[in-house]
């Protein structure tokens, strides 16, 4: 059950058309604040353009002793207006008004339906709820115009009683749905699904299977869709030369390094930045990237993760309300914390039994053994002990997974807080990206990165991401330490020590980071679902699946283990 929330005062006309067409659709975006472009939305965006720019004025309508005075033809562009009574309001992207009669247009991008109405009840009810508005304004308003640009057409819409009644009781539908705070089910294996832009965040297939739905499909690797993109074309940009500096320039962003400028890339292939040590950025350079959503990460020297500016944030407050409901019940904590650890070993045990020439059985045995052990244990302390002792067998063993003949790497544990060899170096320096991109997946998804489950809140420590990086340490952080190893792209010359302390040099830095990225975006098959994503999405589906955990649509916790 999801906590309940104030709803806005007024529907907006739109969210009625998402709720008609598909109602989780309509509480996804009007009651958790969800949204996410696609081609079909951009396209929309660029048809309403012209009504988008408002122009023209709407004046109110004569008073009936004004009836014999002349009727001037009005145009209004990009009208807002609200009907209180009613409990709507609307951007109207058109109205047409002669003396007491408006008629709004409204602007669909695609071509007119071949349905006897030649019309979509969705679409039919967003303008017969602009009409209600103008009605209420008082306006008289027989009907309206939807203008279908792929075909260049208008089609009449007669606001009859029957479609009054339609619009009103979706209203009355959605205002109860919504104030219930129940997200409702996803819609079983719709072709609406594979046009909305928020399929990604839905998930629909993907919930429909971990619910054990009896239509869900009985095999993934040929049903469930992936409708999200594979990859994401926006990239991470990396700056660590001291001396650097990076301001707005329109639409690009500049790199300076003594007022020379050395490079530039769109904010469009942008997904997020990372200053390593003394780098600059200007305040406009700063505020655009907030307002474009695009976080910049600040690391240490020696690549530490000290921090994170962004935008104001998602504004799923359900969200976070059923995450630190959740982080207030021991129960539910050890129950998360059991499966995220449970995987985590697994993972490592997949990992010495893909790499090791000759792994020892009985290591193999007792990796799997703990794993069942860490599903039984009662509290936080046990579950700790369980994990420590498989991390010691883990990284053990890990020297034997080394491949390259004479590396002169000396590797005796794990270490850290600082690195002592460079092997704990990278590892440490790999598990400070991860960390980073999970909180800014995290905060990108509606969580708070710093409430956890296993790892107990402290001050400015990511918890959550903590936690649910932990089955993706071995897949993403150690199997990139290893890669660079193995392919000799590290070597000892790419590190410095001072005090005892080992860290990466800047040019094996930068090395690392290009191996840990092409990383990210290798594309995997899901174990579960079966189709091809890369490491990058994979982070966000998992996260977004947690939050279904955490409001009970799924069962289980969902957590990734390789085969």
């Amino acid at each position: 059950m999801q906590t309940r929330t104030a709803l806005p005062e007024l529907l907006p006309a739109r969210m009625l058309n998402e709720f008609v067409y598909c109602p989780r659709l309509g509480f996804l975006e009007w009651v958790e604040g969800e949204f996410a472009d696609n081609q079909y939305t951009e396209d929309g965006r660029y048809q309403h353009r012209r009504v988008d720019r408002k122009s023209g004025f709407l004046e109110a309508p004569p008073e009936p002793e004004d009836a014999e005075a002349p009727e001037r033809p009005q145009v209004a562009r990009s009208v807002m207006m609200s009907a209180p009574v009613e409990g709507l309001i609307a951007r109207m992207d058109l109205v047409e008004a002669t003396g007491a009669e408006a008629t709004p247009v409204d602007y669909k991008r695609g071509k007119v339906p071949n349905v006897p109405a030649n019309a979509y009840d969705p679409e039919r009810v967003q303008l017969c709820a602009q009409g209600l508005i103008l009605r209420e304004n008082g306006f008289v308003c027989r009907g309206g115009w939807l203008y279908f640009a792929a075909s260049r057409r208008r089609v009449w819409v007669e606001f009859e009683p029957e479609l009054v009644e339609m619009t009103r009781q979706a209203a009355r539908d959605f205002r109860r749905m919504a104030d219930d705070g129940v997200r409702p089910p996803p819609l079983h294996h719709s072709p609406k699904c594979g046009g909305c832009s928020l399929s990604g965040i839905c998930l629909p297939d993907e919930i429909e299977l971990l619910r054990g739905d009896p239509q869900a499909p009985e095999s993934p690797e040929e049903e469930v869709r992936r409708l999200m993109p594979a990859r994401n074309e926006a990239l991470p940009l990396y700056l660590q030369r001291h001396g650097l500096s990076l301001g707005l320039s329109g639409e690009t962003l500049q790199v300076r390094e003594k007022g020379e400028q050395v490079a530039e890339i769109r904010l469009l292939d942008l997904s997020q930045i990372n200053l390593m040590g003394n780098i600059q950025i200007t305040t406009q350079a700063v505020r655009e990237l907030c307002s474009r959503g695009i976080p910049v990460s600040y690391f240490s020297f020696g690549g530490w993760f000290s921090g994170m500016t962004q935008g104001p944030g998602h504004k799923n407050i359900l969200l976070r309300q059923t995450q630190f409901r959740a982080a207030f019940d021991p129960d539910r904590c050890c129950t998360i914390a059991r499966e995220l650890v449970a995987a985590k070993i697994l993972n490592c045990r997949t990992m010495l039994r893909r790499n090791l020439e000759e792994p020892a059985p009985d290591l193999l045995v007792e990796l799997k053994e703990l794993a069942g052990q860490a599903r039984r244990t009662k509290n936080l302390e046990s579950l700790l002990g369980v994990e420590g002792y498989a991390g010691r067998l883990y990284f053990g063993a890990f020297p034997g997974m080394f491949k390259k003949q004479g590396l002169s790497f000396d590797f005796q544990g794990r270490n850290r807080r600082p690195p002592l060899d460079p092997v704990n170096a990278m590892l440490s320096f790999a598990y400070s990206l991860l960390t980073r991109d999970l909180t800014i997946t995290l905060q990108s998804v509606g969580f708070d990165p710093f409430q956890g489950y296993y790892h107990q809140p402290r001050y400015g420590r990511p918890a959550l991401a903590l936690d649910l990086m932990e089955p993706f340490r071995p897949l993403i952080a150690d199997s990139t330490v290893l890669w660079c190893l193995n392919n000799g792209v590290i070597g000892p010359d790419d590190f410095v020590t001072a005090a005892n302390a080992c860290n990466l040099s800047p040019s094996g830095r930068k090395s690392f980071i290009q191996a840990y990225e092409r990383r990210m975006d290798e594309l995997i098959t899901h174990p579960t679902f079966g189709y091809r994503l890369s490491y990058r999405q994979l982070l966000e589906v998992q996260s977004r699946l947690f939050g279904r955990y955490l409001a009970g649509e799924v069962p289980e916790v969902p957590t990734i283990r390789t085969r």
